[in-house]
């Protein structure tokens, strides 16, 4: 399916929004922001469109840390009314998901407008939301548009640039993961889509020392990186292309973090950091020859299904009851199947180390992130040695897809 969603990034990039506002008979607007963004863009967009006729509704929300969860979408519905509207989100990732998931079932449509190129996700359909103190992503609607205004991501604080770095570095291991899914659990999978989203990356990569210095260019090419990334998804019609092992490890913090009420953390920031670890996951694949292989599998057995549940149940808690539904695929898997996945691995071997010899080594990894200014350790981000093992052991069971987690988890590579 191809999408065609106008993207505007430049230093006049109201004036552009405005224009498209009037073109296509857009009268009536609600602006959404937080009170950082609303200070960095939302105001100024707020006065240009009240003085160029345009109805604007202003919903900033309010609290010490906005989340896309079910209190600050209800800050949000509570201003809806019936009158035909086109959301503004005004902001990044989590003003987006807010708004998209907002507009999406008040059966309005909404237009993106970052102030800093902190995620991926601004042209996604699917809407991450912490419910009941799981992440599930709902799958809404695109952006009619995104319009970047770039001064306003050019001074975007350096933590939230180093975090759309994060999320781009990422997607070495994600696109891995999705490869290694497609191969060993039939996941639906789309070359082109790969390289494009390969191509973006290493766009990126190549100028992390410039990112981490904030040079106009550099922050231009990431914010195009970060919305390729994101075409990419629109594209395929899930997540899949831009999410993977790492970002389970990301979203298993963050619901621990949740839970816990501990300060949350940068989405990129943990990506950036969880997919070195995942890439010390496919280094250990890379080591395995197919011999040592064969016999590491002749005594495996299929994992079994209590013990699976009392693992979930054990680090999921009361939220253990939607990560088992997520699981029932692999968690209701028949010996029969078992066995077939086993030969298949065996069979699939050589192109399973393809696909690990092209993420980059853990230390090259760390290398590009540190360049670009973002976090490289768990530490770093105020999280403890156990709290990356329950990550690497449990958030696997977070979506049904195949990783390379999975695949060490059912060979025995720890």
């Amino acid at each position: 399916m191809s999408f065609v969603l106008p993207v505007y990034i430049g230093a006049d990039a109201i004036s552009k929004l405005i224009g498209y506002c009037k073109e296509n008979h857009i009268s009536q607007s609600t602006l959404v922001a937080d009170q950082n963004t609303y200070a960095a863009l939302g105001r100024r967009l707020e006065d240009t469109l009240k003085n160029q006729g345009v109805g604007v509704k202003t919903v900033v929300l309010r609290g010490d840390e906005v989340i896309a969860d079910e209190q600050f979408i209800m800050q949000v519905l509570v201003h809806a009314d019936r009158e035909d509207q086109t959301y503004l989100a005004v902001g990044s990732g989590t003003i987006t998901d807010i708004t998209r998931f907002v507009s999406h079932r008040t059966k309005s449509s909404f237009i993106s407008i970052p102030t800093a190129p902190s995620v991926d996700g601004f042209t996604s359909i699917g809407a991450p939301i912490v419910v009941g103190g799981v992440k599930k992503t709902f799958i809404t609607q695109p952006p009619l548009a995104i319009f970047v205004d770039s001064p306003t991501i050019g001074s975007a604080p350096k933590r939230l640039i180093a975090s759309g770095f994060g999320d781009m570095a990422g997607k070495f291991t994600s696109l891995a993961d999705w490869k290694l899914g497609h191969i060993l659990w039939d996941e639906p999978y789309d070359e082109a889509i790969a390289q494009r989203a390969r191509t973006a990356v290493e766009n990126c990569v190549r100028i992390a020392d410039q990112i981490g210095k904030g040079s106009e260019d550099s922050i231009h090419t990431l914010m195009e990186g970060l919305l390729e990334s994101g075409l990419c998804m629109l594209e395929f019609g899930s997540s899949r292309p831009a999410s993977g092992a790492e970002h389970h490890c990301s979203h298993y913090w963050e619901m621990k973090l949740l839970w816990e009420r501990r300060p949350a953390l940068l989405h990129g920031a943990k990506v950036g950091v969880a997919s070195i670890l995942i890439a010390e996951e496919y280094e250990k694949v890379r080591s395995v020859t197919r011999q040592e292989l064969i016999q590491q599998l002749k005594d495996a057995k299929l994992p079994d299904r209590e013990q699976e549940l009392q693992r979930i149940r054990m680090a999921y808690g009361v939220t253990a009851d939607d990560v088992i539904e997520a699981q029932s695929e692999f968690l209701n898997m028949s010996a029969d199947k078992f066995e077939l996945l086993k030969q298949r691995i065996i069979n699939q071997w050589s192109l399973v180390q393809e696909i690990a010899a092209a993420v980059p080594a853990p230390q090259e990894l760390a290398g590009l992130l540190e360049q670009a200014g973002a976090e490289t350790s768990a530490q770093s981000l105020g999280l403890s040695d156990q709290e990356v093992k329950l990550a690497l052991d449990y958030g696997h069971y977070l979506r049904n897809r195949f990783t390379v987690r999975k695949l060490n988890h059912l060979i025995g590579l720890h």
